[in-house]
């Protein structure tokens, strides 16, 4: 078993300075496996004069003092030293860094940056792996329920706002955990927000007929979204989709290949002929974009509100809103909720059940809306 001396670049120009165990040594208590033990002694990346010189020299010689005893305690199988502390890290930069890799889509690093800008507004831009503890995460929870919006300080964040920032705060917790720079993964062990059941804004068949023969001053737009509400696809899914996931078999007809970007789970989708009518003509380019050139931007954004406009439609739609309408019009026209979970690639089906909810409240409101036919009233 070998100890080596190892260094590795973290801010402010400092290299941290640890331990490296090959092969792993097990903590007799745990029963965990490690490789590292990180000394808390730093180096100074680019000495600028004799005294950071000097410094770096008499660190390493420290550093190295204790390499040779932990060689000597592991060839005699003594592994007390093994309760040493985990490596201080800034807990912001470590965020920071986690909401920079979250670019799978626009909208996904959005929601990322700002429970981002909350936890800093929280921390006062000041934290360190030291600080988090159960009490911590607690705090933070609470700051979250009183906070006002980012946006307007006359203005509380709604429930679900508030429960997906926290969200994301205890997965970059865990991220921490699995990482070492935490001693325990406080996601376990902290109750999270829950959300509150959204409303589900959809189209009607009629609504959507409508809109198809409604001009849209984006037309990539416009077949992306019909495109959407005729097999369920996400926003990231659609502007990712290459034609190299497209696919065409005689058995099967037409179908795409395709890994979800929000679960990252596969799934092959087959395609009515219908939603293969708005891609035609078929031109296919193997490493091209199918809605080449759609992005997601406010500007699109107001485009897509001005089409529904234009087509007399009152209700408040995003584009997420044509997956609801693909659900939506599935079950309404009588397929199971155990193949529209699958089409939606939903994992569970409770997820799916909201639909039919709503589904459910509209045949309720359907069967209401017969006026008052007189019974009862002594004929």
């Amino acid at each position: 078993m070998k100890v080596h001396l190892r260094m590795r670049k973290i801010s402010n120009g400092r290299l941290s300075l640890y331990l490296d165990f090959y092969p792993a040594i097990r903590h007799p208590r745990t029963l965990k496996k490690t490789r590292r033990e990180y000394l808390r002694l730093y180096l100074i990346e680019k000495p600028k004069n004799i005294y950071e010189r000097n410094h770096n020299k008499e660190t390493k010689m420290q550093a190295e003092a204790i390499r040779a005893s932990r060689q000597l305690d592991v060839q005699a199988q003594r592994f007390e030293f093994l309760d040493f502390g985990i490596e201080e890290i800034n807990f912001i930069d470590y965020f920071k860094q986690i909401v920079r890799n979250k670019w799978s889509s626009d909208s996904n690093h959005s929601i990322w940056l700002t429970a981002f800008k909350y936890f800093e507004k929280f921390t006062k831009g000041q934290c360190t792996n030291k600080d988090i503890d159960r009490n911590f995460c607690e705090q933070y929870k609470s700051f979250l329920n009183t906070t006002p919006s980012l946006k307007s300080q006359n203005r509380k964040l709604s429930q679900n706002s508030k429960a997906s920032y926290f969200g994301k705060f205890l997965l970059v917790v865990e991220e921490a955990f699995k990482n070492d720079y935490l001693k325990e993964n406080y996601k376990l062990k902290i109750t999270r927000l829950k959300q509150e059941e959204a409303s589900r804004e959809f189209l009607t068949l009629e609504e959507l007929k409508v809109l198809a023969n409604t001009p849209c001053e984006v037309p990539k737009l416009k077949e992306a979204a019909l495109f959407s509400a005729l097999t369920g696809l996400r926003w990231s899914d659609l502007i990712n989709l290459t034609w190299s996931q497209f696919h065409h078999s005689t058995i099967n007809g037409y179908y795409i290949h395709f890994r979800h970007e929000k679960t990252g789970r596969p799934q092959t989708l087959n395609i009515s002929d219908q939603a293969v009518e708005i891609l035609k003509p078929l031109i296919i380019e193997p490493d091209s974009k199918i809605f080449k050139g759609l992005k997601y931007s406010v500007w699109t954004n107001l485009k897509l509100s001005q089409w529904i406009l234009n087509a007399g439609i009152a209700k408040k739609i995003t584009f997420h809103c044509f997956r609801h309408t693909f659900a939506t019009l599935q079950l309404s026209l009588g397929t199971d909720i155990y193949t529209v979970s699958k089409l939606l690639n939903h994992k569970n089906v409770k997820t799916t059940q909201i639909y039919a909810k709503v589904i459910d409240e509209r045949k309720k409101e359907a069967v209401e809306r017969i006026p008052d036919i007189g019974f009862g009233n002594g004929g």
